[in-house]
């Protein structure tokens, strides 16, 4: 019998969805032989809503149910801290392989592989009846400018660290040599530099099956859409199954859902009768209901006098309506960050809204009705001149020597390739989660939001930004 490899990647917030991820694993035992291997690429700890209340740990529920062979490491799989990672590679049934992310921050510091301590090696030969499989991994190592939790890692090159990865595994007599990739494009330069069977990649959402040079690169999708699989009959074939027929694993399905029960997601905290989009558009669009309620949230919590978002910082997911749960809410934002408040000149003020107008232009696949989420500003944004004609706080034409008191996530204080206007010696406060400074702005306050003209776009040809909501 052929051996076969089954591939999953990018759980994220599947996980928040028992019934989705039940299909997923229900999908894999359905499948699954002696003949065959269950592998991952990454970002599976997280993000997600159950992801933020257990710290990533529901993740052991899918691998307890699984049971894989191997995963690697992807960069959300960092975003809880070092400590959660390696608790859950500690407590997964599986090892991670992992080539290219060390300790400390630099070559002349780094003192070894990450969690070596937990299991976590370089590569591994797996056994799947008679077929001896070299399996090697290898993350982006983008992860710390994406990732602030991750920056006290070395991320080595990911192409030498698999060439040294897959030169160790062959000398092992293995019949076939795959690599488990978090690298979304960069599988392309994998492909072209490696003599291997396969990659199966992660990082990138959309599905993929392709030959490059002759190795086989395969993206099964995100968030449980699907399953990759890989029979090597000959030369190595890829096929993708998806979930629809699939028999769910019930015992998966209890557990996620004992988790959320456990943890007050499923109370209700109100009910809207005007549905809130929370698209990508929704997102997107520059002023939204969705944006203003989350700046709102944060504005309320944090006693600020502005708010900013970004507007790639709202995950799209199903609209608020009817009954809205703590679940729905924290997943507008299902990231580990603080809420923080911040201390601004008018100058640094100025310098952020300018951050927010312009931070989405240079993207070919970008709409020029994009733009940041504030709350206490009213602005007026010049699309030719790509600069504000004017901005207020509560009305009054901003001070270049004023001082403003601002709230948003720390993310966006650790990291400047957003927002390059302040940075962490400006924050006075920190104010707990932000998701759940959402939540309890939502218990206080309701649910429903209205667009007010807060951000005004005249040069938009005729566009109506306020009312584009999908």
């Amino acid at each position: 019998m052929p051996l076969r490899i089954l591939h999953y990647a990018d759980v994220e917030r599947a996980t928040d969805d028992p019934q989705t991820l039940g299909r997923l694993v229900g999908l894999i035992h359905s499948l699954r032989d002696e003949e065959a291997l269950v592998v991952g690429s990454g970002d599976n700890f997280a993000p997600g809503v159950l992801s933020l209340v257990t710290k990533g740990r529901q993740i052991l529920d899918f691998y307890d149910a699984v049971q894989p062979d191997a995963d690697t490491f992807g960069n959300h799989d960092f975003d809880h801290g070092l400590e959660v990672t390696r608790d859950v590679a500690r407590d997964a049934p599986m090892p991670f392989v992992c080539a290219n992310v060390f300790e400390g921050d630099g070559e002349d510091d780094a003192t070894g592989l990450f969690a070596s301590e937990h299991g976590t090696v370089p590569w591994l030969v797996a056994e799947a009846g008679e077929h001896r499989v070299g399996l090697v991994g290898v993350t982006t190592p983008d992860t710390p400018d994406m990732n602030p939790k991750a920056t006290s890692l070395d991320f080595r090159d990911p192409v030498d660290a698999a060439a040294d990865a897959v030169e160790a595994v062959r000398e092992r007599d293995v019949d076939h040599v795959v690599v488990l990739s978090h690298l979304g494009s960069g599988d392309d330069l994998l492909a072209e530099a490696l003599d291997v069977d396969c990659i199966l990649g992660g990082h990138a959402h959309t599905e993929r099956m392709d030959t490059i040079d002759g190795t086989l690169v395969v993206r099964p999708g995100a968030t449980a859409s699907g399953l990759g699989e890989v029979v090597f009959d000959g030369r190595p074939r890829a096929y993708r199954h998806p979930l629809r027929d699939a028999p769910v694993h019930e015992g998966v399905v209890e557990a996620l859902e004992t988790r959320r029960e456990a943890a007050g997601l499923a109370d209700v905290i109100d009910t809207v009768e005007d549905p809130i989009l929370v698209t990508r558009s929704a997102s997107k669009q520059g002023e939204s209901r969705l944006g203003n309620l989350v700046t709102d949230a944060y504005r309320w919590v944090a006693d600020a006098e502005v708010a900013v978002h970004s507007t790639g910082g709202l995950r799209p997911g199903d609209d608020l309506a009817g009954e809205v749960t703590a679940a729905d809410l924290v997943g507008l934002c299902p990231f580990d960050n603080e809420l923080v408040r911040v201390s601004l000149t008018g100058e640094q003020l100025r310098r952020t809204v300018a951050n927010l107008g312009l931070v989405q232009y240079d993207r070919d696949d970008v709409e020029p009705h994009w733009f940041g989420h504030v709350s206490g500003l009213e602005l007026v944004w010049d699309d030719e001149r790509r600069a504000a004609r004017s901005i207020a706080v509560d009305g009054e034409p901003v001070d270049d020597d004023g001082s403003y008191s601002l709230a948003t996530s720390e993310y966006y204080v650790e990291s400047s390739h957003l927002f390059d206007a302040f940075g962490p010696e400006d924050v006075t406060e920190r104010l707990g989660s932000q998701y759940e400074a959402i939540v309890d702005y939502c218990r206080a306050n309701g649910v429903e939001v209205s667009v007010e003209g807060r951000i005004q776009r005249p040069l938009l040809d005729g566009r109506t930004v306020l009312s584009r909501q999908d």
